[in-house]
């Protein structure tokens, strides 16, 4: 058995959270019970010890003015397991941009953290990992720095269009509208970081591009920050053409959750190739985002979970 005295300083109800929400997820995470007792915390079970260290934790991140919430408290738990403190993994330290609306974009997890180092440091880059790590939303906040900061000329944001396992039929229009809905997610994440009215401006001016990959065919783009979302949808073809566009000045970033793949029956993966033909060439990056990197729902990393379980449980055959 343990006790922790809480400080007359902390907020209990933020630390314990709605209705003792905090102190469930440790709960869930952990052999170990939690009473409250007047100031004090009573810990019984097996980890005691973890349970005392993140409740710790989480009152140090308080006294720094922060706020918690579910995916920070989820991310503490992460830390500690990996024998890490919030305070060592700096993630908020370092600012990546400021948006339209003047908030301060960091990374939230010690993967995004290595992800942008990653792309401070290389030409080329790939992000890879499940949905909802940030992967898209970090390299457009670092295309907007790099912009802002006269580092590239142009950003250049491009995905593969194609449907993730539905046919959507004949899509009216001319040939923009017709892949705009393909590009929508790129948008999203620019009008966000730039605000709409300064995105369409900059883009009417041809100072940004978003466009399917089939457009990138023939072209050399020199001070460009280019993105290529949704890789896994590449095909080696295409993936070879996209890296072989790059000019001097530029910079590239790829993304791609390899356990989406929506290609055709029978068509290997451009990003899946990719990151076995290319690991050991010099200046290229793979950064690897895990479940503990998502910052949407929490949710989101469970539901992540349980397919990787049941998919390594049982494997489908590989595809040639």
């Amino acid at each position: 058995m343990k006790k922790i005295v809480i400080s007359e300083e902390i907020d209990r109800s933020e630390l314990f959270g709605n209705l003792d929400s905090n102190i469930r997820i440790i709960k869930e995470n952990m052999d170990v019970d939690i009473m409250q007792r007047d100031n004090e915390l009573i810990l019984r079970g097996q980890d005691t010890d973890r349970a005392e260290s993140v409740i710790k934790e989480l009152t140090e991140i308080m006294k720094k003015g922060e706020t918690l919430d579910e995916q920070k408290i989820n991310y503490v738990i992460a830390l500690k397991d990996e024998g890490l403190s919030y305070e060592e993994s700096k993630i908020d330290k370092d600012i990546i941009c400021f948006t339209h609306k003047g908030k301060p974009l960091k990374p939230k997890t010690l993967g995004q953290k290595k992800y942008v180092e990653s792309i401070r440091k290389r030409d080329i880059v790939f992000g890879i990992g499940p949905a909802g790590t940030g992967k898209t939303y970090i390299a457009v906040a670092m295309a907007v720095h790099a912009f802002k900061n006269k580092e590239v000329q142009k950003i250049i944001l491009t995905r593969p269009a194609v449907e993730a396992g539905e046919r959507l039929g004949f899509l009216p229009g001319d040939m923009q509208e017709k892949v705009d809905p393909y590009l929508r997610p790129l948008y999203d994440a620019l009008y966000d970081v730039l605000g709409r009215e300064s995105a369409l401006r900059l883009k009417e001016k041809e100072a940004i591009e978003v466009v399917p990959l089939a457009y990138m065919r023939g072209r050399t783009l020199d001070n460009s920050f280019i993105i290529l979302d949704e890789a896994q949808n590449t095909t080696r073809e295409q993936m070879k053409m996209f890296l072989t566009r790059m000019g001097f000045g530029s910079k590239i970033v790829v993304t791609g959750d390899v356990t989406q793949i929506d290609l055709p029956r029978g068509k290997r993966s451009g990003l899946v190739e990719a990151s076995k033909i290319l690991k050991h060439v010099r200046g290229i990056d793979f950064c690897y985002l895990k479940d503990v990197d998502v910052v949407r729902h929490e949710l989101v990393k469970k539901i992540i979970g349980a397919y990787d379980k049941y998919y390594q449980a049982n494997p489908e055959p590989e595809e040639e």
